[in-house]
């Protein structure tokens, strides 16, 4: 079996609803896919975090690399590539792109194989995950309040045990939006925030303090990723656990952090650290040192199921006789061709995930959809 092209597809979507982050808005969805062929007409699906078109570009300089190797030289492939690109790409869209590419590769081995990915990396410890819901981001011209009120009443309805809100629009507005959603959600639903680095160390100090007494189970990206300082001095002067780690590509970049104790709880994204080759090194080097790992997410069902197939394999911290299960981050924001790549969406049933336990990923993509949302590569 050899590798006879590398394709990327790019997605879009013009989003009827802007809304912003601390530091973007989001007035489009993006998404970068990458296909795998082989000789024999097997085919894996990866996924790159990050920008689509720049993935796209560097997926393309990649699949040189890649013609007319074995798709089960995994690790082999792997260290090749990043080895050609290393000078100018330990982090950032090189790393991104490579994700795409090692996923994908990873898709073929299961299928090769007859079975998950999760059963090539050793076995699951679980056949389902509690899923957080991914939302509370600031609606362009709308009021911020009234419509956290209506997504979160939203998420309750539907079950969801943890909801995800941003914050890092500013102290009193981001207090306020913190306070609404406690209130809404209960005592007993989990509540994270996500600052998306939009403060600095000062902010996010005086933040975790005002709402220490609500119940927030993590303070995400509240500085730049490149502070580690920054993040030790947020972790040790205010009481709530600090989380990080999306952009930290590749287990150096998380090596760093953990070295530096610099969170409570690791993120490392599987379409963007690297891919399943890279977090699941990143995985055993958080388990040493102690420190929690719960997957970052966002992108496709590609990525949901990707993120899936990795939380199966994540030993129980700690390991006890009723161990707590890693949450599943699921994103529920605009974005119309999220699961409608997958001829079969993968769904939340009262806030939890089942994983998916066909070969490779377990997901098989709707190439109808695909090329109805793909766009030209010419354009």
């Amino acid at each position: 079996m050899k590798i006879t092209a590398v394709k990327p597809y790019v997605l879009h979507h013009r989003l009827e609803q802007a809304f912003d982050s601390a530091f973007s808005t989001f007035a489009d969805r993006w998404a970068c896919l990458v296909e795998v062929t082989c000789d024999d007409g097997t085919v894996g699906w990866g996924e790159c975090l990050g920008p689509a078109l720049p993935n796209a570009a560097i997926v393309e300089a990649m699949a040189q690399l890649l013609i007319g190797r074995n798709p089960l030289d995994i690790e082999p492939i792997w260290t090749h590539v990043y080895g050609q690109f290393r000078d100018q790409g330990q982090r950032g869209l090189t790393m991104t792109a490579q994700s795409g590419i090692d996923i994908a590769l990873w898709d073929i081995a299961g299928k090769h194989f007859g079975v998950p990915v999760h059963r090539l990396l050793g076995g699951a410890f679980r056949n389902s995950v509690p899923a957080y819901a991914t939302g509370g981001f600031r609606p362009v011209g709308r009021d911020r309040l009234l419509a956290l009120e209506e997504e979160i009443l939203r998420y309750r309805e539907q079950g969801f045990s943890g909801v995800k809100i941003k914050i890092g629009y500013g102290l009193k507005e981001d207090v306020r939006a913190i306070e609404l959603t406690r209130k809404l959600l209960g005592p007993s639903v989990a509540l994270m925030i996500d600052a998306n680095h939009g403060y600095d160390a000062i902010e996010a100090v005086q933040l975790g303090r005002a709402v220490a007494d609500l119940g927030i189970d993590w303070f995400e990206e509240p500085v730049v990723p490149e502070q580690l300082e920054a993040y030790r001095e947020v972790r040790q002067r205010q009481p709530i656990p600090v989380a990080g780690g999306e952009t930290w590509h590749g287990r150096s970049g998380h090596m760093a952090a953990l070295s530096a104790r610099a969170v409570d709880v690791l993120q490392p994204d599987v379409c963007g650290c690297g891919g399943i080759t890279e977090i699941r090194k990143i995985a055993a080097m958080a388990e040493a040192a102690g420190i929690r790992l719960i997957p970052h997410v966002w992108g496709t069902g590609i990525a949901v199921a990707a993120a899936l197939q990795i939380l199966a394999v994540l030993p129980p911290v700690p390991k006890r006789h009723a161990p707590s299960d890693p949450w599943l981050e699921f994103d529920q924001t605009e974005n119309p061709f999220r699961m409608a790549v997958l001829t079969k969406p993968i769904q939340h049933q009262r806030g939890r995930v089942a994983i998916p336990e066909g070969p490779g990923l377990g997901v098989k993509v709707d190439r109808q959809a695909l090329a109805k949302w793909a766009l030209s590569r010419d354009r």
